[in-house]
């Protein structure tokens, strides 16, 4: 993250520690729409009934739910949030109360749309890549996306926006697609950030059979991430949830961190599981038995080593190490 950023997000989680609060969101999930123009094969978002796919949620609604939470960042997500009509007034509000604002999309809409929007130190573009070109089309069940992805990038590089992006990985990817995929992101079309991920079984996703275990997942990146590789990519990741991603150390699940939004309330426990929805966060966090999820815990988290669950715990595990707080700043 930009040292600003950094620093900020630490000086939140520092005023977290001193009012002894045990949990609290770092970033929420944001969905104000279920509805995509894609119909990937390892997202189930789109499996909900048309009446839902065509809702879309109030401007109001949205910043309502960011500022209960006291969340420094938004991630928005969907869905595709370009569909919905008023997404540059969500981010333009969210940026008004400086919120850090990462805005997800598989950049299709997004030359159609880019005028709505103005450059912002705050504000990134989250573009989906999931491989080079032939990779990135199977995942998304559509020849074309990754070259109008890849021209949508640059036309918002050229605009003066930072881009980043977000690449989740299968058992189909080798260490090689790993390292082919970074590489150009971060050498040839030069994103400002990329984050990674190991896919997470959705229960609705149409694709059952390609999802990573724990010891895949360890093997595939601890292979990748060799010779020092990882540390000329401009990850947006802490050193210590990459450790845990090749197998160095490992995390307990903290859901409550990354919680998301959607049309449908808080969704408990996280964005990648469904057990239920509750109206406000206080309830997310009181009324949910945090203990009961993760690894060893519930089956369904078995396979589980994403990013939602485990980086803020690698981050709360910085902030409590002077030596891993130096190593992420030099990172940063």
């Amino acid at each position: 993250m930009p040292l600003r950023q950094s620093i900020r997000l630490g000086g939140y989680l520092l005023r977290q520690k001193l009012l002894r609060r045990e949990k609290f969101a770092l970033l929420v999930e944001l969905e104000p729409l279920f509805a995509c123009n894609l119909a990937c094969a390892g997202c189930g978002k789109i499996q909900h009934p048309a009446s839902v796919l065509k809702q879309r949620m109030p401007v109001e609604q949205a910043v309502a739910a960011i500022e209960e939470s006291g969340a420094p960042m938004v991630s928005i997500a969907g869905g595709e949030p370009l569909m919905h009509k008023q997404i540059d007034e969500i981010v333009r509000q969210l940026l008004a109360r400086r919120k850090i604002v990462f805005l997800c999309t598989n950049a299709l809409l997004l030359p159609k749309h880019l005028h709505k929007f103005t450059p912002h130190r705050n504000f990134a573009w989250m573009v989906h890549i999931d491989g080079l070109r032939e990779r990135h089309d199977a995942s998304v069940c559509k020849d074309g996306v990754f070259d109008e992805a890849v021209a949508a990038i640059k036309q918002a590089q050229a605009a003066g926006f930072r881009v980043m992006t977000n690449t989740t990985f299968f058992d189909t990817d080798t260490p090689q697609d790993v390292i082919d995929v970074l590489d150009y992101l971060n050498d040839e079309l030069g994103v400002d950030n990329m984050q990674i991920s190991p896919g997470f079984a959705y229960e609705k996703a149409p694709d059952q059979e390609h999802w990573l275990g724990p010891e895949e997942t360890r093997q595939l990146f601890a292979k990748a991430f060799a010779g020092g590789r990882r540390k000329k990519w401009r990850l947006n990741h802490s050193p210590l949830f990459l450790d845990f991603l090749e197998g160095k150390t490992d995390f307990a699940c903290t859901a409550w961190a990354i919680p998301s939004y959607s049309l449908k309330g808080w969704q408990r426990p996280c964005y990648l599981m469904e057990d239920g929805y509750v109206g406000t966060y206080k309830e997310l966090l009181e009324d949910t038995d945090w203990s009961a999820y993760g690894r060893g815990k519930d089956p369904r988290c078995a396979n589980c080593m994403a990013h939602c669950g485990y980086e803020p715990t690698a981050v709360v595990a910085t902030m409590g190490s002077l030596r891993e707080t130096i190593r992420a700043a030099v990172g940063s």
